[in-house]
């Protein structure tokens, strides 16, 4: 890895160029103010779902054995939600979840591999309809 990566960017360590294009970081402060506190409550509540949602069927997937793993998978799992469920763009899933949005595409990108395993296939196609469901009951867009 380059040095860049290890120590933060000065006049002798000029940042590195993004090899994505995709947009410049966006903060709370460009944002509609409406806008922050609507995405971190979505993005909260399929937290939640998928929660309880592995607390009821835990025994049928295959989750990790110590409980910071599992925190970290339900999260995983949350964010792939939001994504494509959703349709939230990731660099407002990363604001709302307190991370960057390399994380949730990675977070989106180990979801679906999981997804081969049909077990855990039909666990988040679960989720996916019980968050649309709560989110897109009234007609509406879960995300504007």
């Amino acid at each position: 890895m380059p040095i860049g990566h290890f120590y933060p960017p000065s006049a002798a360590n000029p940042p590195l160029p993004s090899l994505h294009q995709e947009q410049a970081p966006v903060s709370d402060a460009d944002r509609p103010p409406s806008a922050i506190p609507a995405v971190r409550s979505v993005c909260r509540i399929c937290t939640e779902v998928t929660t309880e949602m592995v607390m009821i069927a835990g025994h049928r997937v295959q989750m990790r054995r110590d409980r910071r793993r599992t925190l970290c998978h339900v999260r995983q799992i949350a964010m792939y939600v939001c994504h494509v469920a959703l349709q939230i763009p990731i660099l407002e899933i990363g604001v709302a979840f307190g991370r960057d949005r390399t994380t949730v595409s990675h977070a989106c990108h180990v979801v679906e591999d999981r997804r081969d395993d049909p077990a855990y296939d039909e666990f988040v196609a679960a989720v996916e309809r019980t968050v649309n469901s709560i989110f897109r009951s009234n007609g509406g867009a879960g995300h504007e």
